[in-house]
């Protein structure tokens, strides 16, 4: 259960809002490749939001196939739309094929980050969440690893959880989407817990990992949540460092985060029998007790 108030504030370092809530544990929901007007999974796990209290990380590919004013109207909007005031979004590609995101940041406004970056950070709890835009290239992916690396080690949260949309580590049909690697790297060297994505269609949990993708003990945990409602995608073999796969399901991840651990659980729509679930320590951050 959430414990206390969520109250919105601005934050110098970004351009959207961010969420505060008191107490030392604090529950929220995660899922991205979501909204498809031809399928009905997003709105199944539309209803499993309606009964899961907290903040929502949406986390890309929010509105199929194009990521159009009208997608955002008639596919995101009566599913996971319904929980706006309360969702941090990240966009994925079908979002940026329209006009580089534009209708997406219409649409969110202020929760986007800044129109055309989409990058941002808030505290929840004891944690400190980082939103990155995995399609920038050029001068702007430039922009956002040099913001990233002064966040970070701006933050004196204990525990840090980033999200972006292209799966990193993946056995799906996308596989190692290494576009984010130097953000990752910056990630691992500041002591991260936790990476959220999408793109992939299908859930899965790997052991803590290094930039270079090996098993490492401060390693960050990689989830691949791409469940939100998109049609699944078959797995062929399972990369090295998988600890748990569910394929042809759509749900959503619940985490609970503590103010030094973590638990995962992830909750299927109806008629869904998979089932993971546990928990971690956070990782430690140089310079910061605990």
């Amino acid at each position: 259960m959430l414990a206390g108030l969520i109250a919105l504030l601005s934050a110098a370092s970004a351009p959207s809002s961010v969420a505060r809530q008191a107490g030392d544990s604090v529950s929220i929901s995660a899922a991205g490749d979501i909204a498809d007007c031809s399928g009905r999974l997003g709105s199944a796990t539309a209803r499993l939001l309606d009964e899961l209290p907290g903040p929502i990380l949406a986390l890309g590919d929010l509105a199929y196939p194009k990521g159009a004013r009208a997608d955002f109207r008639d596919c995101y909007g009566p599913t996971w739309g319904r929980h706006r005031e309360r969702t941090w979004p990240v966009p994925g590609n079908h979002d940026y094929y329209t006009r580089r995101g534009a209708p997406y940041y219409d649409y969110f406004g202020a929760r986007a980050g800044r129109r055309g970056r989409g990058w941002y950070s808030f505290d929840l709890g004891s944690w400190h969440l980082v939103a990155l835009n995995s399609n920038l290239k050029g001068t702007l992916a430039a922009e956002q690893l040099t913001w990233l690396e002064a966040d970070l080690r701006t933050s004196q949260a204990r525990c840090v959880l980033a999200y972006w949309h292209h799966s990193h580590f993946s056995s799906g049909f996308h596989g190692d989407t290494r576009r984010m690697r130097a953000a990752f790297e910056i990630l691992h060297r500041q002591g991260a817990s936790l990476l959220l994505t999408g793109h992939d269609h299908h859930y899965e949990r790997l052991a803590p990992l290094d930039g270079a993708g090996r098993p490492n003990r401060f390693g960050i945990r990689v989830f691949v949540v791409g469940t939100g409602g998109a049609q699944p995608y078959p797995i062929d073999a399972r990369r090295a460092h998988s600890e748990a796969v569910g394929t042809d399901l759509a749900g959503v991840l619940r985490l609970e985060l503590a103010a030094e651990r973590y638990a995962w659980e992830f909750r299927p729509v109806a008629g869904t029998s998979f089932e993971d679930r546990g928990g971690a320590p956070c990782n430690p951050r140089p310079g910061r007790s605990g």
